[in-house]
């Protein structure tokens, strides 16, 4: 089997690329880029907004890191590779909008390589896309979950329904006992039908995702709002903020292995609260989104493939 990290670095940086450009223009402003190394080999590109017209703070990061042994957060479905030197790459977003009507969003699609000597490569791909809505929108909910589906679709209609439920399995707050958001598609240690057909996968994910989110963005963002919105965007952020620290295998995955922290941490919102015992007032939207979109469903039941 050819395994080519090559295209696979060629192709994540072509999407780094091709999604600064489409929120750049989205906000209207530009990217701060900051280029940093990785101690033990590697390195990567942060590029981040921050009190945009459109984004509170927007983080569009590829990165490309080697280390001499593989941190626990990625090793413990493969633990024939925990020994092994590796690489890692790839490119994620997570953004932050001002207006609470504009939900944030996150995706992320990458690349590991474990070689060795004598014996076969340890190698998988992983990512996939996870929406987190303030107030609820059905429509706005249907057609990231359809274009989810259509992302994987070419590749098997059983793609779709496993990788939705391995997203709401994994974006959950167990502690508190609650969904992030609505959910996505989410997919790790995929190596099934080889190389290509994996590779395959992860560039239609990766290509579908802009127009899994603008389009939302678009039919959003003049939404009017007010401080009760801003506060309850900033009381639902505490939730990603906890999430993002406690359970994200990303986030540890980065810390173990040493990495930029001020990369690692780009991906938080930067106004958030966290208030005693909060309950939503009866009847409200806020109470909607807590009881009818935070609850694993499926969305696309009455939408045909």
């Amino acid at each position: 089997m050819n395994i080519n990290a090559t295209i696979v670095e060629s192709y994540l940086k072509s999407l780094h690329g091709r999604y600064l450009e489409a929120f750049e223009k989205a906000d209207g402003r530009t990217f701060q880029r900051d280029t940093w190394e990785h101690r033990e080999g590697g390195g990567g590109l942060t590029c981040v907004l921050e009190n945009g017209r459109l984004f509170e703070r927007a983080c569009v990061s590829f990165s490309h890191v080697r280390g001499r042994r593989l941190p626990m957060a990625a090793n413990f479905m493969r633990t024939e590779a925990s020994d092994r030197p590796f690489q890692m790459m790839g490119t994620s977003c997570i953004l932050h909008p001002e207006n609470p009507y504009v939900p944030t969003v996150h995706m992320n699609v990458r690349f590991l390589l474990a070689p060795r000597d004598g014996a076969e490569p340890v190698w998988w791909f992983g990512g996939g896309m996870d929406l987190t809505p303030y107030y609820g929108f059905e429509d706005d909910v249907i057609h990231f979950h359809r274009s989810c589906r259509d992302a994987v679709a070419p590749y098997g209609a059983h793609l779709y329904p496993r990788f939705k439920k391995d997203c709401d399995d994994y974006f959950f707050n167990r502690y508190r006992r609650e969904p992030r958001g609505i959910g996505g598609i989410f997919f790790d240690n995929l190596t099934e039908d080889g190389f290509e057909h994996c590779f395959d996968i992860l560039q239609s994910v990766g290509d579908h995702f802009l127009d899994a989110y603008l389009p939302i963005v678009e039919r959003r963002r003049r939404t009017p709002y007010g401080i009760r919105e801003r506060d309850f965007q900033a009381f639902r952020r505490g939730r990603y903020v906890e999430f993002n620290l406690t359970h994200d295998r990303g986030t540890r995955f980065g810390l173990e292995l040493g990495g930029r922290v001020e990369s690692i941490m780009a991906s938080m919102p930067p106004i958030v609260k966290w208030v005693y015992n909060w309950t939503p007032e009866a009847g409200s939207p806020e109470e909607r989104l807590m009881t009818h979109f935070l609850a694993a469903k499926d969305w696309l039941c009455t939408i045909p493939v």
